[in-house]
């Protein structure tokens, strides 16, 4: 047995258009096909492609209807959030400081590091489920930043204003 790539993640959300509004509007993800399944949810795509199923499932569980759900994936018990022992899903970017701003504006606080020897600067957000990702960029994008010595004084990062 091979296994070829990942095929997608899904979140199971109480709030649907929450979700898919963060995965639009910050990651620049788009909803797509998906079929008519019987209970509420949307897959969302990277680009035009969509032999690929989506990358991330939205599944919307209605605690008043949650028969067609329970049926087609089964009984669970809803997370109040987060990620739970799966750590975090990672993406490939490029675009940093256009991310810090995106960030920014939402209002949604996130941490930096760079990789030692590795070549690579992360940014770690939380979806509106608390799932943690992880957004991997080209080191050479904050060459020359201090990221270690972006905190100030008053708690605040020092190229985006938003809290540590």
């Amino acid at each position: 047995m091979a296994l070829a790539r990942l095929a997608h993640y899904s979140i199971r959300t109480t709030d649907l258009e929450r979700s898919c509004a963060f995965y639009e509007r910050v990651l620049g993800f788009r909803r797509g096909f998906r079929p008519a399944f019987d209970f509420p949810g949307a897959w969302l795509y990277l680009g035009d492609d969509e032999s690929g199923f989506g990358t991330v499932h939205i599944i919307g569980v209605d605690p008043d209807s949650p028969a067609g759900l329970s049926a087609y994936l089964g009984d669970r018990t809803l997370p109040a959030s987060g990620t739970g022992t799966l750590d975090h899903i990672a993406f490939l970017a490029t675009g940093v400081r256009q991310m810090w701003a995106t960030l920014r504006a939402a209002g949604i606080p996130w941490r930096d590091r760079t990789v030692p020897g590795l070549g690579l600067h992360q940014v770690f957000i939380e979806d509106p489920s608390g799932v943690t990702i992880e957004l991997n960029y080209p080191a050479a994008e904050v060459a020359g930043l201090d990221i270690a010595g972006l905190a100030q004084p008053d708690g605040t990062h020092a190229l985006t204003g938003e809290l540590e």
